[in-house]
């Protein structure tokens, strides 16, 4: 299989010569708005890659979301994360879908990890074409005890604050702030990649409405190294949103639940729910996601 950097090697140097982006994170710089001119090299890997059927469903429910967010409600949408592919296709194909749709992906603001910045700056040079609040997951942090590493566990205790502040004052400016519960993208045969981060639940309370996201198919396949050591892949993407939910609501009927069976950690019952809630959905959507693909590969063929 060919990976994104061979296959892609010109649209990379491309978006390398577009964006200005910065590869060094500091609590100056944690919001990231998106560079418009770096987003159509994206919209031309998924087009690439995308098969014919490709697309969204429920998006009815995500402008629902966005009118809320409109009226002052602060709103997340929570999908799931299997490839590097996941948010360059959530923005297109909302863009492609309807106007209606095309205000959702223009609101779309991501809680993205450092190393998308700081690791590759041919990966960063495709995570400028979308509007981010930059942060260093939780379990990162270890990795900046001992004494030698003090002022860089000082500078990511400060980029996660300002952070924090930024996201409290876009959460009610009519953004819908984007987070992959799970924190990173699911590895086959690794199921602690598809456990949501007990963190999430911090989001979910301190928001009012939200709506969960299925994502059925993969332009990228996980390869160890960077997004651009990725393999490339030709199939099918069906994004499927669910009804508007109240966070509160949600929150406390899973954490009844979880005192039901005995779980002492509400926290985790939360982001447990949401999960399990996902992956009903992924199943439901992938049985209709395969006679979607063998009908495009017969047509290939």
């Amino acid at each position: 299989m060919e990976t994104l950097k061979s296959a892609f090697h010109e649209l990379i140097g491309d978006a390398m010569a577009t964006t200005k982006v910065t590869t060094h994170i500091t609590a100056e710089n944690v919001y990231q708005p998106a560079e418009l001119a770096v987003r159509p090299l994206l919209d031309k890997l998924v087009e690439h890659l995308s098969l014919p059927g490709s697309g969204i469903s429920g998006a009815g429910h995500l402008h629902e979301l966005f009118e809320k967010a409109a009226s002052g409600a602060a709103c997340l949408i929570l999908p799931e994360h299997y490839s590097n592919s996941d948010l360059p296709c959530i923005s297109y194909f909302l863009r492609k879908d309807s106007p209606a749709s095309a205000q959702v992906a223009e609101s779309l603001v991501a809680i993205a990890g450092m190393k998308l910045n700081e690791e590759n700056a041919q990966v960063a040079a495709f995570a400028s074409a979308f509007s981010r609040i930059v942060i260093c997951p939780s379990r990162y942090l270890d990795l900046f005890n001992g004494e030698k590493n003090q002022d860089e566990r000082l500078r990511v205790i400060q980029i996660n604050r300002a952070s924090m502040r930024i996201l409290n004052e876009i959460k009610r400016q009519g953004k819908l702030v984007l987070v992959f519960p799970a924190g990173t993208r699911y590895r086959p045969g690794k199921p602690d990649t598809k456990r949501g981060v007990r963190e999430i639940d911090s989001y979910v309370k301190g928001f009012d409405y939200m709506c969960l996201l299925a994502v059925n198919g993969e332009l990228l396949k996980v390869r160890e190294g960077t997004m651009i050591d990725d393999y490339v892949n030709n199939d099918v993407v069906r994004l499927t949103a669910s009804p508007v939910i109240s966070c509160a609501e949600f929150r406390e009927k899973a954490k009844l639940a979880a005192d039901a069976h005995g779980v002492d950690d509400k926290k985790q019952a939360v982001v447990d729910a949401i999960m399990a809630q996902l992956e009903e959905m992924h199943h439901q959507a992938e049985e209709e996601r395969q006679l979607i693909l063998k009908t495009a590969q017969r047509a290939a063929s």
